[in-house]
């Protein structure tokens, strides 16, 4: 059985809330770990909103079966999509139920044909009051992507209070910037392990920002449900039917715009 997993860059005129469009028929082949983001998900015959997840989720889709999706940079969905983010955690929600009516007649555009993907998210950004995005969740959501701060440093950069602004952080990503950095560690310390194959666990937890290893494994169990071990180890497995390949791979002879990736940090994809 033919399976295939890609993504390809958001057009420039998107590229500020959008990371991706990608496509997959990798199914429930593997887990779906928790990065932050949200997508909306277009399968044979249904369109929902995959949220913001703390926990590992499996897709109900078989392998083979294809979807395509939009994945939008962290922090950007909520105003797209008209609710906050956090009322999507760990939620995978049919867009007819989101939007009604309208999400019923997008849901059948979209089944048609899911290249009006970008459509139709041009054009609830185009029907926003303002396009401007809260800079100040933008800034937070960096430094902690990147690992350039803790929270209390982040949170002390932001001119409010911090009660108001955990509540538009939340509001923005689905959960407050404390988890959110938990989920940040996680993606940076797999990602330090794909290009340090040979890296131990406390190298590794070091250079990720954890206090120690044991703090990685605790953070990796509550996040994954497996050890780091268990989880980096099958990040550098060579990928069998239902893997998707790991970071950077391109598949010969392929678009040098279209990245063979892991989606949502899993080995599996997020439908």
């Amino acid at each position: 059985m033919s399976t295939t997993y890609a993504e390809v860059p958001a057009p420039a005129a998107l590229a500020g809330d959008v990371h991706c469009l990608w496509r997959s028929s990798f199914g429930g082949s593997a887990p779906i770990l928790p990065d932050g983001c949200l997508d909306i998900v277009v399968g044979p015959d249904q369109v929902f909103v995959a949220g913001p997840d703390t926990g590992p989720w499996f897709s109900p889709y078989d392998l083979g079966v294809p979807l395509h999706g939009l994945r939008f940079r962290t922090g950007r969905a909520a105003r797209v999509l008209g609710v906050p983010a956090e009322e999507l955690r760990d939620q995978r929600v049919d867009l007819a139920d989101l939007w009604g009516a309208a999400g019923a007649r997008a849901t059948r555009r979209l089944v048609e044909c899911p290249d009006r993907l970008t459509a139709l998210v041009a054009g609830r950004l185009g029907r926003l009051r303002t396009r401007e995005a809260d800079r100040e969740v933008d800034h937070v959501v960096r430094v902690l992507s990147t690992g350039s701060g803790r929270v209390r440093e982040a949170l002390a950069e932001i001119p409010l209070g911090e009660r108001q602004f955990r509540r538009r952080f939340s509001a923005a990503v689905g959960y407050g910037p404390a988890t959110f950095a938990r989920v940040a560690r996680l993606v940076r310390v797999r990602d330090l392990a794909r290009g340090h194959p040979r890296a131990t666990l406390a190298d590794l937890a070091a250079a990720a920002g954890y206090a120690d290893q044991a703090h990685l494994a605790r953070d990796c169990r509550d996040l994954t449900g497996a050890t780091p071990s268990a989880l980096l180890r099958a990040d550098q497995d060579p990928a069998p039917a239902g893997r998707r390949p790991e970071p950077g791979h391109r598949s010969p002879g392929a678009d040098p715009n279209v990245t063979s990736v892991p989606y949502k940090q899993g080995v599996g994809g997020r439908g």
